[in-house]
């Protein structure tokens, strides 16, 4: 068959099965083909969300969320700390003049209060990370440091009565505070995001039990795979232990075979009789044996 033969046989064989005929052999030796592709697009976008849902690649996501959101956040409050710095000087230097001893005290101020803020928000940084709850002085510390640079940064303008400066000079304390606030709890959800992403991942990849039943174990005898001890066991101990001359009591069986206390009354009455038996049967043979010398003498 020609070149051109097969591609015309090949074109009418669509043709037909096109207009809803029955498809020729060519169409239907295509079939086949097209559904191997289908069954491979499959395999591939499920190798695909199976690596997309992983718990590893999901947790390196957040991490990457969480190196961002820390990044921004904290160039907006090191933005908003470094704005309210000149307020607070001229709030702590009072109109001393410039370059004085008092001028250049002022500038000590703010970053002592800005620095403590800035080591409870990178200690709530780690504490959120593992979800570590914080008492209660770790929020009033931060809402401390916080009131405090407010007020300073806009006292001069409640001073002054100047509704635009208490504005200006309110925006980046509450925007510093909130954001104090939000990266927080932000840092939590994206940690809980983790952990829920993992947990879904275990329930997903988990086999079910109809494919793979759990095999039937063997039930323990006892606790630590060791046999139990009976009645018989903790008798034998104990009539081993024994020797002539030594008072049988509950005490000293316990000390000699470990057992409960309930049970050593009764091994020791068991043994007792035993004793006492044996040493009947040990009189009733000398008395015989002492009857029987005279008899053969004579």
């Amino acid at each position: 068959m020609t070149g051109r033969a097969r591609k015309e046989r090949y074109e009418r064989g669509v043709v037909v099965a096109a207009y809803g005929r029955p498809p020729g052999p060519l169409a239907a030796w295509l079939r086949p083909a097209r559904m191997d592709q289908l069954a491979a697009d499959a395999a591939e976008a499920a190798k695909r969300r199976a690596y997309q849902t992983h718990p590893d690649v999901v947790a390196l996501r957040v991490e990457q969320v969480r190196t961002q959101v820390d990044r921004l956040c904290w160039a907006g409050i090191t933005l908003g700390l470094g704005f309210t710095m000149t307020n607070v000087q001229a709030f702590a230097a009072a109109g001393s003049a410039a370059w004085s001893l008092p001028w250049l005290a002022a500038w000590l101020l703010d970053p002592t209060v800005s620095l403590v803020l800035l080591a409870i928000l990178r200690a709530e940084q780690i504490t959120s990370r593992y979800q570590v709850c914080t008492g209660p002085w770790v929020r009033r510390a931060k809402w401390l440091t916080l009131g405090a640079t407010y007020v300073m940064n806009t006292w001069a303008s409640y001073v002054a009565g100047s509704l635009s400066g208490i504005v200006l000079h309110s925006v980046p304390p509450l925007v510093v505070f909130v954001a104090a606030e939000a990266v927080t709890d932000l840092r939590d959800k994206l940690t809980e995001a983790v952990t829920a992403a993992f947990m879904t991942a275990s329930a997903v990849n988990t086999p079910p039990s109809v494919h793979q039943p759990n095999p039937r174990r063997p039930k323990p005898t006892s606790a630590g795979g060791r046999r139990r001890k009976l009645f018989g066991d903790y008798l034998a101990e104990a009539r081993a232990a024994w020797s002539p001359g030594v008072v049988i009591t509950p005490a000293w069986v316990r000390s000699v075979t470990d057992c409960a206390r309930g049970l050593s009354p009764k091994l020791a009455a068991t043994l007792l009789s035993e004793v006492e038996r044996s040493d009947a049967n040990t009189a009733t043979t000398d008395n015989d044996a002492s009857a029987a010398t005279p008899e053969s003498e004579a």
